[in-house]
Order: C-alpha cells, then sequence, then structure tokens
C-alpha cells in the first residue's frame, strides 16, 4: 500500500460541493504540486485536521479552482493513512479537472472500495465495521441507518468477540486433556455442556436476531387484495398519503399492479394495488386478475380487503382460498357507512385465527391499527419491547453465525454422547473460524476482494 489513491468521494452530478480524497504516505506532498494556499504557505505547515483556503492550478499556473483543503495525519484518518481531501466546486468539469490533476501529479485513481479496504488492512476496522460502510450507503430506511451505525460503531463486533473468547477458552480446557492427560485428566463434561449451551444461546439469539432485523434493510411486500370495489385503491392512496391509484365508484377501474414503496414503522414496504378478483368476460380486466394471482403467489403479506356494506359474498371465500397459505392481514373497509352488513365478529366466525383491522380508508380512521397490525406481523413478535435487540448482518455474515453455530451444536452432541475430546476439540475450532471470518481475522483473500467490490468508487 505504498502508492498514493485518489477518487471523488461525492455523488456524480451538480453540486455545491464535490470531495477530492486522496490517501497515501505521499498525500500531503502531491496535492502540494497543485495546490496553493492564499497564505502561500504548504500543506505541511498547517494543522492536521484543519481547513485551508487556496486554489487548485494546472501546469502552467492557471487557475482551476477555489477550494478548501484539509489534511488528516496518520494514523487519525478513516483509512488509516495520510489523507488530503480537497472541497472544490461541484461541477462536473472542475470536479474532473481537479482530479485529473491529482491523478497527474502522482496519485493513481482508486478501485471501487479501497478506501474502505485500507482502513481494514491498516486495522482501523474490522471487517463487520467495513461492511456497515456500505449498508450506511445503502440504508432504505431510518431503522437501517440506525441498526447499520450501530455495527459501524462495534455492536456486531463486540458480541462476536465474546462469542469467540468463551470458544477460546473452551477448546483450551479440551486441548488441556489432550495435551496433558495424565496432569489434566478428562474434561468437566457438565462445565463443557454449560459453556457450549450458553454460546448456542447467544449464536441462536443473534441469528434470530438479525433474520427480523433483515426487513429494515430489505423490506416486504405486502399486496392489497380483494373483490372489485372494496376499496383496495383508496387504501393504498392513504397508506402512501398520495393519490397512486384512481378510485371510482365503478368496479374494476384497477387492471395493473400498482406499486409504490413507502414506510411502516420505519420498515420500508412495497405495496401493491391489484385487480379485484372476479369472473370477467372483460379481456383486459381478465388479464390484471391473471397479474393479481401472481403477485398474491409472490407476496410477504396479503392485505385482504372485505366491505362492510355488502357483507361476506361468495367472491370474498373465493379469495380467502387462494390465499390459505399466506400470511395475511383481513381488513374491513367503510366502517363509517350508517347501515353496516358486516361486523368484526360475524368476520372472525367465518375466517377463524385470523389477523383482523376495521378501518374506513375515506374518513382515514383505524389506519394506525393497521399500520401497527402490519409491523408485529413483519418484525415476527407480539410487542416490540419484548424481543432481543436487532443486529443487522448481511447475507455472509448470516452464513456464517449459521455455520458456527452448526460446529457449536455439533460440539454439545459429542460433549452429551462422550465421543473422543480430539473430534470435539475440531468442531469448536470450527466454530471459531466462521467468526473470525465475518470478523476478518482470518478472511480469505478472494472474500475480501468480493466484498470490497460492491463499494463504489470514492468510499
Amino acid at each position: 500500500m505504498g502508492d498514493c489513491i485518489a477518487a471523488i468521494s461525492t455523488p456524480p452530478g451538480e453540486g455545491g460541493i464535490a470531495v477530492i480524497r486522496v490517501s497515501g504516505e505521499s498525500a500531503p506532498e502531491i496535492v502540494d504540486k497543485v495546490f496553493m494556499s492564499r497564505s502561500g504557505k504548504k500543506l505541511h505547515e498547517f494543522k492536521t485536521h484543519s481547513l485551508n483556503l487556496g486554489y487548485i492550478r494546472d501546469e502552467n499556473g492557471t487557475l482551476i479552482d477555489e477550494v478548501l483543503v484539509s489534511r488528516m495525519d496518520a494514523p487519525h484518518s478513516y483509512t488509516g493513512e495520510n489523507v488530503v481531501e480537497i472541497n472544490c466546486h461541484g461541477g462536473a468539469v472542475a470536479t474532473r479537472r481537479c482530479l485529473e490533476l491529482v491523478i497527474n501529479a502522482g496519485a493513481r485513481l482508486a478501485h471501487p472500495g479501497e478506501f474502505t479496504k485500507r482502513a481494514f488492512l491498516n486495522g482501523r476496522l474490522d471487517m463487520v465495521q467495513a461492511e456497515a460502510v456500505i449498508e450506511i450507503i445503502r440504508a432504505r430506511s431510518e431503522k437501517a441507518l440506525a441498526l447499520s451505525t450501530r455495527n459501524l460503531r462495534g455492536a456486531l463486533s463486540k458480541t462476536l468477540q465474546q462469542v469467540e473468547e468463551e470458544l477460546i477458552f473452551i477448546n483450551s480446557r479440551i486441548e488441556g486433556s489432550i495435551d496433558f492427560p495424565e496432569e489434566v485428566g478428562e474434561p468437566d463434561w457438565l462445565e463443557l455442556e454449560e459453556r457450549l449451551q450458553a454460546v448456542e444461546g447467544r449464536l441462536q439469539k443473534l441469528a434470530a436476531g438479525s433474520k427480523r432485523a433483515r426487513v429494515y434493510r430489505d423490506g416486504v411486500r405486502v399486496v392489497i387484495a380483494g373483490k372489485p370495489n372494496v376499496g383496495k385503491s383508496s387504501l393504498l392512496n392513504v397508506l402512501a398519503q398520495k393519490e397512486r391509484a384512481i378510485v371510482t365508484e365503478i368496479p374494476g377501474t384497477t387492471r395493473d399492479l400498482i406499486e409504490d414503496l413507502i414506510y411502516i414503522k420505519g420498515i420500508p414496504v412495497w405495496v401493491t394495488d391489484t385487480a379485484g378478483i372476479r369472473e370477467t368476460r372483460d379481456v383486459i380486466e381478465s388479464m390484471g386478475v391473471e397479474k393479481t394471482r401472481t403477485a398474491l403467489a409472490e407476496a410477504d403479506i396479503v392485505v385482504f380487503v372485505v366491505d362492510a356494506s355488502t357483507g361476506i359474498q361468495v367472491e370474498d371465500l373465493e379469495i380467502m382460498q387462494q390465499i390459505e397459505d399466506k400470511r395475511k392481514l383481513v381488513v374491513i373497509n367503510k366502517t363509517d357507512i350508517q347501515d353496516r352488513s358486516l361486523s368484526a365478529e360475524e368476520v372472525r366466525n367465518i375466517f377463524s385465527g385470523i389477523n383482523l383491522v376495521e378501518i374506513s380508508a375515506l374518513e382515514e380512521t383505524g389506519i394506525e391499527e393497521l399500520e401497527s397490525a402490519l409491523e408485529k406481523m413483519i418484525v415476527g413478535k407480539k410487542d416490540p419491547e419484548e424481543a432481543e435487540p436487532e443486529i443487522m448482518t448481511n447475507l455472509r455474515q448470516e452464513r456464517a453465525i449459521e455455520a458456527a453455530l452448526g460446529h457449536v451444536q455439533d460440539a454439545i452432541d459429542g460433549v452429551k454422547k462422550r465421543q473422543p475430546i480430539d473430534g470435539i476439540a475440531v468442531d469448536t475450532w470450527g466454530a471459531v473460524s466462521w467468526i473470525e471470518e465475518i470478523t476478518g481475522k482470518a478472511i480469505r483473500t478472494d472474500v475480501m476482494e468480493r466484498i470490497f467490490a460492491d463499494f463504489c468508487i470514492g468510499k
């Protein structure tokens, strides 16, 4: 890592400010070749972590842009190396020209994720924290951002470190019996079992928490279904807080799928309004009904809307049969009408064991209860306060946690059956190796390269 890298660290396009990041031992000297401060000083004469006004100029001395330049000396920088950041004006031409001059002065263009990769290799971040950086950038909800920020601050790393230390302690007891059988004798089988079960419990909670947290990053698909004219489009408009779907009293108005991304209790939810399911000779409407059936098959949750003014009809029963195996929330709409033909008790008698909410999409009543019911179904617990804290993990980390858990469970089985102690040691060390794969202590080069290849250039 002796070379110096540079890249634009802000999004492309026009803006007030663009940042060009330069990292490497010679970063200050390289930037000095193109930067002329207002005071005439060189960068090493300024205090580290200070902003300095000046100009970027080309090889002919022509001024390109007025800029603010900061110097951050190693190891107190993002990468752990000397870092210089040039804050120039955000026009595409000015930004590109400033970067070109830095490259011509001796830096090279950074690869995707190379700044964060250097932070990892220099010990500024472990692999979990490095991956948290890209999760922060990609966060689509405030909760996803908060969970990713916790990982950047070391929440997941700390938990994994505690698990690793306990596994190493357990293994030391096992290997003592292997290496010094006469002096140490057989291990304390009961102690081994208890300690391994405690580790198993922590990994299980971690796996469960990560599955719950996944919805804050990936979101869920919710499909609104029902017979024509029950208020599906009106409900979508209320949830989205805008007129996404045409609403009329004419049955069959919605012919195609209408989808919108909304946030319910901080959870990204892709909500789809569908054509009313019914038998029809209208070719276009029948195509919409077929699309509805496909959307229902792919839905994580179905919001099944029934009409309080008409009661449960044959079409409702047929739709319920189609979604029998889906996670669903039954919504009684049009509760604002004077002469209701349907009560909550009647619906529960017809459809036993269902989640039920009463609303009026017209008057926007019951929507808070509907969102709370969806949150409980999505997060998968009765009360948000009852569960273990969620930990944001990606697919790589989830699989490694599951693999470590598998080794621990095999070790517990070996202890219970009093299997050869060296075989149990293989499982405990196997669990340790998967933990170290997550944190980066023992990560393969190809895995590391693949992780950082997903980053943007400049991060």
